[in-house]
C-alpha cells in the first residue's frame, strides 16, 4: 500500500516515472509560450531560443522550491510551475515597446508585487474567500480548452486524416479506462499509458515527428543570449506597469486557487486549508519570476497539473515535485529528450490534457461546495463562472470591451475573477456593521471580551441564553488559541482583535491573533486522538467549543491567526449548552 500524503515517502523509480509524466504534460506548454510570445513581437531565433531555455530552467527551479518549502518559500506541495498564459499579451508589448530589457525590468516589479501579496496575505481573506478562488479554477479549463480542441486537428502536412482522431480516440480510451477501472500500481500509470497508446497509434498513419527526434543533438546549450535589465523607468516602463501589476495579480490568484486546490486532493480526507502553505505557494511564485527576470525570459505562474496528477493517481507525495523539477532542469540541456516530448501529435497532447482539465473543473466545484454554498455563494459563483464564459468566447459587448482593452483579446479567467472579486466585496459591503474589541491577547482580556459579548447580544436584542452561548464560545475560543500559542518571552506583546456581525438569525465572531501551533478546525475535527493530561485538558476545551458553536473555520498564516466561529441563536427557554 503506497501512502499518498504529501509527507509521504514513495520509491524513487515512481517518484521519477510520476515526475517525468507531469514533465512530459507541462513542458509543451512551458516551451510553447515563449515561442508564441518572442515570435508574434518579432524578435530573433537567438532570444526565442534563449529564452524557451530560461522559462525551462527556471520552471524546474520554481517548482522544486514550492515541494521542498525553504523558509517562507514554498508550498511543501506538489505544484507545478509553467509558463503564464495570461501574460501573453503583456509580454508581446513590453518586447514590442523595449525589447527583453523591458520585459525584465516589468517582471522585476511584479516579482515584488506577488512577494508583498504573499507576505500580507491575511489582509485579502475577505477577497479571497472559497467562492472567488473555486470560481477562478473552474475557469482554468474554459480559457485553456479552446486552444486545446485547436490542437486535435494539428496533423502534420501529408498525414492521414483519419490519424488524429484514431489517435485521440486511443489515448482518452487508455487514460479513462485505466483510470476507472484499475486497482494499485496500474492506475498510477494511466496518464502516461494514454500517452504512449495514442502516439503508437499515431505512429501508424505517420504523424509522430521522427525526423524532428533525429536531428536534434543529445546535449547542448543554446547561445547566451542575456538581455540585462532596463532600470531606466522611461515611459514605456510606466505605460506598462498597470498592466503588469494586474497580471500579476490574477497570477496571484491562480497560485491562490491551485494552492487550495492541491491541499484539498493531497490528504486522504478533509482538511482545513493551511493559508501559510498557500502564502509560501505565492512567495515561491515571486522568486520564479526574480529569476525569469534575472535570466530575460517571460513570466512564470501556477499550472493546475499537479492536482490534476493527485486527482487521478491518488500520490501526492512531494517528492514527486521535486523530481519534476530536477526532470525539467535535466530536459532543458538534452536537446534531444526535449524533441521526444515535443514530437508527440497535437491530438495525443490535446486528448490528454482534456482529461486533466475535466478533473482541474472538479476540483474547482469541490473548492466551492467544501466552503460552503448559500444563496449568495452561489449567486457569485454563478455569474463570475458565465461572465467568464462569456468574455471567453466573445460574446460579452465585444466591441466595447475591445475599446477598454486596447483592442486585446478578452479573457475569461480574467473577467470571472474580476466579477466573483467584485460581488464578493460587494456582499461584504451590504452586510450587517461589525462591533469590534482590540484587546491584549492574555488570560486578562477575559473581562473585556465577556463585557463585549453581552454588549453586542444585547445591542442585536437577543435574551440571556445567547448571551451566555456568546460568552463561552468566547471565553473557550480564547483559552484555546492562548494554549496553542503558550508564552514565548522572546515573541513581544500580542494583541487580539475581535469582530462580532449579526447574521442569518446567529452571530458571526471573528478572532484575529498572533499565529498558532496546530489548526483548530482539524483538531475539532479529530477529537479522541489526544493522550496527555494536557492533550485531555485542551480537548475538554475544544469539546465545548464544538458542543456551543456550529462552525469553526481556522485560516493560519505566517503573520496571523483568523479563527471564525458561527454561533446559532438558542430556542427560547433553552439552556446555553443547548442544541
Amino acid at each position: 500500500m503506497i501512502a499518498t500524503g504529501p509527507d509521504a515517502r514513495i520509491p524513487l523509480p515512481l517518484a521519477g516515472g510520476l515526475g517525468l509524466q507531469l514533465a512530459g504534460l507541462v513542458l509543451p506548454g512551458i516551451v510553447l509560450i515563449p515561442v508564441i510570445v518572442y515570435r508574434g513581437a518579432h524578435q530573433s531565433e537567438g532570444v526565442l531560443l534563449w529564452a524557451v531555455f530560461a522559462s525551462v530552467v527556471v520552471c524546474g527551479a520554481a517548482t522544486a522550491l514550492q515541494s521542498l518549502r525553504l523558509g517562507r518559500f514554498g508550498a511543501g506541495y506538489l505544484i507545478p510551475t509553467g509558463t503564464s498564459g495570461p501574460s501573453i499579451a503583456v509580454a508581446i508589448a513590453a518586447l514590442e515597446a523595449g525589447g527583453p530589457s523591458l520585459l525584465a525590468a516589468l517582471v522585476v516589479a511584479l516579482a515584488l508585487f506577488q512577494f508583498a501579496f504573499s507576505a500580507r496575505l491575511a489582509l485579502f481573506r475577505r477577497v479571497l474567500t472559497p467562492a472567488v478562488t473555486g470560481s477562478v479554477i473552474m475557469l482554468v479549463p474554459v480559457t485553456v480548452m479552446p486552444v486545446i480542441f485547436d490542437q486535435l486537428g494539428s496533423v502534420p502536412e501529408g498525414g492521414s486524416a483519419a490519424g488524429g482522431p484514431l489517435s485521440a480516440l486511443a489515448t482518452l480510451a487508455a487514460v479513462v479506462g485505466i483510470t476507472l477501472k484499475a486497482r494499485g500500481a496500474l492506475r498510477l500509470w494511466a496518464p502516461v499509458v494514454g500517452i504512449v497508446a495514442g502516439t503508437l497509434v499515431a505512429s501508424a498513419f505517420g504523424l509522430y515527428g521522427i525526423d524532428r527526434v533525429a536531428d536534434a543533438p543529445w546535449v547542448g546549450l543554446p547561445d547566451a543570449e542575456w538581455p540585462g535589465v532596463d532600470f531606466r523607468f522611461g515611459d514605456a516602463f510606466w505605460a506598462l506597469l498597470p498592466a503588469f501589476l494586474f497580471i500579476a495579480a490574477v497570477c496571484t490568484i491562480q497560485t491562490v486557487s491551485g494552492a487550495v486546490a492541491i491541499q484539498r486532493v493531497s490528504w486522504p480526507g478533509p482538511r482545513a486549508v493551511d493559508f501559510r502553505a498557500v502564502q509560501g505557494a505565492v512567495a515561491a511564485d515571486s522568486a520564479g519570476n526574480l529569476l525569469s527576470a534575472v535570466a530575460g525570459t517571460m513570466p512564470v505562474g501556477f499550472r493546475p497539473a499537479g492536482a490534476s496528477m493527485v486527482e487521478i493517481t491518488g500520490v501526492a507525495s512531494r517528492s514527486i515535485g521535486i523530481a519534476l523539477g530536477m526532470a525539467l532542469i535535466v530536459l532543458a540541456c538534452l536537446p534531444k529528450a526535449l524533441a521526444v516530448v515535443l514530437a508527440i501529435p497535437g491530438p495525443v497532447v490535446a486528448t490528454f490534457i482534456t482529461v486533466m482539465m475535466a478533473t482541474v473543473f472538479m476540483i474547482g466545484v469541490k473548492v466551492v461546495a467544501q466552503g460552503g454554498i448559500d444563496y449568495r455563494k452561489g449567486m457569485i459563483v454563478g455569474i463570475a463562472f458565465w461572465t467568464g464564459v462569456g468574455f471567453e468566447n466573445g460574446v460579452v459587448f465585444p466591441e466595447f470591451i475591445a475599446g477598454l482593452t486596447g483592442g486585446l483579446p478578452p479573457n475569461g479567467m480574467i473577467a470571472g475573477g474580476v466579477v466573483a472579486i467584485v460581488a464578493t466585496l460587494l456582499a461584504e459591503l451590504t452586510r450587517a456593521r461589525r462591533s469590534r474589541l482590540e484587546v491584549a491577547f492574555d488570560r486578562f482580556a477575559l473581562g473585556e471580551l465577556r463585557d463585549f459579548v453581552t454588549g453586542f447580544a444585547k445591542r442585536c436584542g437577543w435574551d440571556g441564553a445567547m448571551a451566555a452561548r456568546l460568552d463561552a464560545v468566547s471565553e473557550e475560543t480564547l483559552l484555546t488559541l492562548l494554549a496553542a500559542v503558550g508564552t514565548d518571552p522572546d515573541a513581544g506583546p500580542r494583541r487580539l482583535l475581535v469582530a462580532a456581525r449579526r447574521e442569518d438569525g446567529g452571530a458571526t465572531l471573528e478572532f484575529v491573533a498572533a499565529p498558532a501551533d496546530g489548526n483548530l478546525q482539524d483538531r475539532i475535527a479529530v477529537l479522541g486522538e489526544a493522550g496527555t493530561d494536557d492533550a485531555l485538558e485542551r480537548e475538554v476545551s475544544l469539546r465545548l467549543l464544538r458542543h456551543l458553536a456550529s462552525s469553526v473555520r481556522h485560516q493560519q498564516y505566517y503573520d496571523t491567526d483568523v479563527v471564525m466561529v458561527r454561533v446559532e441563536s438558542p430556542m427560547p427557554g433553552s439552556s446555553p449548552g443547548s442544541q
